[in-house]
């Protein structure tokens, strides 16, 4: 099974000492100053299965850390979804992903590992540059390659950003591509759609750190450049995720779309990272 290869994770010591290297200070992304280093875990569940799927059954966790590495925003994603068909078959899915991107989005470093049923399915490892004109990839893993990236790349982080700020702003779609380094195929175009506008803070029981926060919900579709043999992208989209987003960048209520089926994401714990910088 073809699982979506963006809901992730590795140990943060990892991260650090594989993709850290002092990056040189520069301006960061507006807005970045707003962001919360945190860590989130997820709970998740079967939410819709298509007719055509076999599926009986979806569980698991999804644990996100985001750390300001000063310069640069270290995350760190774990993954793991037990899913169940209706001949009783159990498969484990999980997912490690890290990646190192400076805030003012002109690099990414990126290393993911997907395994399914305890063997290797997927690996991916390399770092990218931004420039005005697209900017590049150099990938290690799975091959020593290369590969252009097409004018108006953003990265994670950016586009979190960015999202935010169209949000806030009044807008209802963002256009752009983006690369995040869990595929070898390059960047994907995403569509963002923002619905319901930016709404004021709410009540929050359950996590009163986003009590004073405004959100905004939104569903992000990510399409495969080369599926037309084009680059221009394919009608359908390759995965789809909806969330609410706080304007820390604290998501919660995930619905993930992984074609087959709709797994739903709740979160269940929240702490603030104290930044060293």
């Amino acid at each position: 099974m073809n699982l979506r290869r963006r809901l992730l994770g590795l140990p943060l010591a990892a991260l650090l000492a594989g993709l850290f290297q002092a990056m040189p200070a520069q301006a960061a992304e507006p807005g970045s100053e707003q962001m919360l280093a945190h860590r989130a875990a997820y709970r998740l569940k079967l939410d819709s299965v298509r007719d055509s799927a076999a599926i009986e059954q979806a569980e698991g966790i999804m644990l996100f850390e985001m750390i300001d590495a000063c310069d640069a925003w270290a995350s760190r994603q774990r993954f793991t979804l037990l899913i169940s068909d209706r001949d009783g078959n159990v498969v484990e899915t999980t997912s490690d992903y890290a990646t190192l991107e400076a805030k003012d989005g002109s690099s990414l470093r990126f290393s993911l590992t997907q395994m399914t049923g305890g063997a290797i399915t997927s690996r991916v490892a390399g770092d990218a540059s931004i420039t005005p004109q697209g900017g590049r990839i150099r990938y290690q893993e799975p091959a020593a390659t290369e590969e252009d990236l097409p004018q108006g790349t953003i990265l994670p982080m950016i586009h979190t950003i960015r999202s935010l700020a169209a949000a806030r702003a009044g807008q209802r779609i963002l256009v752009t591509p983006l690369f995040d380094g869990t595929s070898a195929e390059g960047a994907q175009d995403t569509t963002t759609i923002i619905s319901g506008g930016w709404v004021a803070p709410q009540a929050n029981a359950d996590f009163p750190l986003l009590a004073t926060l405004s959100s905004a919900r939104m569903r992000i579709a990510f399409f495969d450049r080369n599926a037309n043999g084009q680059g221009g992208g394919a009608a359908t989209p390759d995965y789809e995720v909806s969330m609410r987003y706080f304007e820390n960048g604290v998501a919660d209520e995930l619905k993930m779309d992984f074609g087959e089926f709709v797994v739903d994401g709740r979160l269940g714990e929240l702490q603030p990272i104290p930044s060293p910088c």
